[in-house]
């Protein structure tokens, strides 16, 4: 991320796919406030540079978020394009791969 992190980027339109999925605005946050495995999303990012984050919400529960950087007046700002809760075969695989969590 170039520049200052300066937080998460949202509108209506993130706001509203993640609640479809059961999620809320600090719950997502509460994802990169944790440990987080981030990894490229280079099948989907057509027009700009998307990633993948797996982490636990500050209540445990396991998500999948897809994000991609904004940047904005210097500032970097974290803008979630999509959130859900992980399956269980997703689950099992972000738990063996990191045991001590």
């Amino acid at each position: 991320m170039d520049g200052p992190h300066s937080g998460f980027d949202w509108d209506d339109g993130n706001l509203e796919h993640a609640r479809r999925h059961g999620l809320s605005r600090s719950e997502i946050e509460s994802v990169f406030a944790g440990t987080v495995i981030i990894l490229p999303d280079t099948r989907h990012s057509v027009t700009e540079r998307r990633f993948r984050a797996i982490g636990k919400t500050r209540h445990g529960r396991a998500v999948f978020v897809v994000f991609t950087i904004r940047e904005r007046d210097g500032h970097s700002y974290v803008r979630p394009v999509s959130a859900r809760y992980m399956h269980r075969e997703e689950f099992d695989t972000y738990e063996k791969e990191n045991p001590d969590l």
